[in-house]
């Protein structure tokens, strides 16, 4: 292969990488990228992970042979069966050498673990180059050749070295975008998920819900006595109940499968649940009521439940949901009720949250009556949890009067 075609190599292995929208996808770009570039016929890709002290294969690409999966769960190898990792990736190093790639054959006459496994899956040759991330040896990526094929030479393995630094340049890219990804959906003081995160989820649940009847729930919190924590010990002792009420919910979350605990802004949190019946949910949300009543300098925590496995009425949005948890929420607030309140069954919540739209103030539910008490309601417009939004959102999902419940 040419200059022109060794470029345009590395032109294709850094667009499919690019092109891919997920881990696998990523990784199959690179092994079949640099596959095609060396004119092999099967490449892996694999990391060093130094805490087990073995290579884990990440993909094969190309021409498997038998017993080679895709995406293999456990194909691992120790590093002491493959010495040449440490020789290339650190002793080389310290004399000042670079990572090259090398080559080795089936015929060589150290039966390494690389030959060794030529051999054994009918293999000629192969070309080993380290991928190094960050100045260290992430892992590494193999091109092989079937026997009859021409061996690689010097120049391939030089141009497999230019391959994996192409290859460490796209997984730096990767994990930069997957920390973006995880600040834009993670709250920076509790590290539960935000409210995007939430809402994301939940129009996902809904669907779900849709589709095939699965039980949403909803639990929504107001951490009782933030402020005065903060004006009496100063913030950062208020945000370390924050932090410490964050550990408690995502505990009591852990008791459902598949839950999301996050922090909606300020004094607010929330469960989401998809699978789960409503009244598992409920014993959380109790459970959770009684561990922060427990909690050093905190007042408790007011707790409101929706749940489609309870008698809410017709769901068309994420939007409702919200609002009869959010309403349930208040309703414990006002009746410093000690156990959550659930919407659709104490006979207010969803009276109170399916009442005409009238002012736009979120907070009318915390002047609603307490439960069970007889008195005038004024026409409420609430409809999710106190937090900052963003411009021109009002409420979660950013649905304002996308649905009237």
């Amino acid at each position: 292969m040419g200059e022109d075609g060794r470029l345009r190599a590395v032109v294709a292995l850094a667009q499919g990488m690019a092109a891919a929208h997920t881990p696998r996808e990523f990784w199959r770009a690179a092994a079949l990228g640099a596959c095609e570039g060396l004119d092999g016929t099967f490449a892996a890709l694999s990391v060093w992970q130094r805490d087990h002290g073995r290579l884990k294969v990440l993909v094969n690409a190309g021409q498997r042979a038998v017993g080679e999966e895709e995406f293999p769960d456990s194909e691992t190898y120790p590093v002491h069966q493959f010495p040449e990792i440490t020789e290339f990736l650190h002793e080389r190093w310290a004399g000042g050498g670079e990572p090259d790639a090398w080559v080795e054959t089936v015929d060589d006459p150290v039966r390494t673990g690389r030959v060794e496994g030529l051999r054994r899956r009918g293999r000629g040759c192969c070309v080993v180059a380290p991928i190094v991330l960050h100045g260290r040896a992430w892992g590494e990526l193999y091109v092989a050749r079937p026997t009859q094929a021409k061996p690689f030479t010097r120049a391939d393995a030089d141009f497999a070295t230019v391959l994996a630094a192409v290859v460490a340049a796209g997984i730096a890219q990767a994990e930069r975008l997957e920390e973006v990804r995880k600040l834009a959906f993670t709250d920076p003081l509790t590290g539960l998920a935000n409210r995007r995160a939430v809402d994301t989820r939940l129009d996902e649940a809904i669907e779900r819900y849709r589709v095939d009847g699965s039980v949403v729930s909803l639990v929504v919190c107001d951490l009782n006595g933030l402020k005065r924590v903060n004006d009496t010990h100063g913030h950062a002792v208020g945000d370390r109940l924050l932090e410490r009420f964050g550990s408690v919910l995502s505990r009591c979350g852990a008791r459902l499968t598949g839950a999301l605990a996050a922090r909606l802004g300020g004094d607010e949190f929330c469960l989401l649940t998809v699978g789960p019946t409503a009244d598992e949910v409920v014993a959380v949300a109790e459970e959770l009521c009684v561990r922060a009543a427990e909690l050093e300098l905190g007042e408790g925590v007011a707790c409101g439940v929706a749940s489609t496995g309870d008698p809410i009425g017709p769901l068309r949005s994420a939007r409702r949901l919200f609002r009869l948890a959010d309403a349930a929420q208040y309703q414990a607030k006002a009746a410093r009720s000690a156990k959550p309140v659930v919407a659709g069954r104490d006979g207010t919540v969803v009276r109170l949250a399916d009442a005409p739209p009238g002012a736009r103030d979120r907070r009318r539910f915390r002047d609603a009556p307490p439960v069970g008490q007889v008195g005038p309601v004024g026409p409420v417009g609430p409809v999710g949890p106190v937090g900052p939004v963003g411009p021109g959102v009002g409420e979660p999902g950013g649905r304002e009067g996308a649905d009237g419940g």
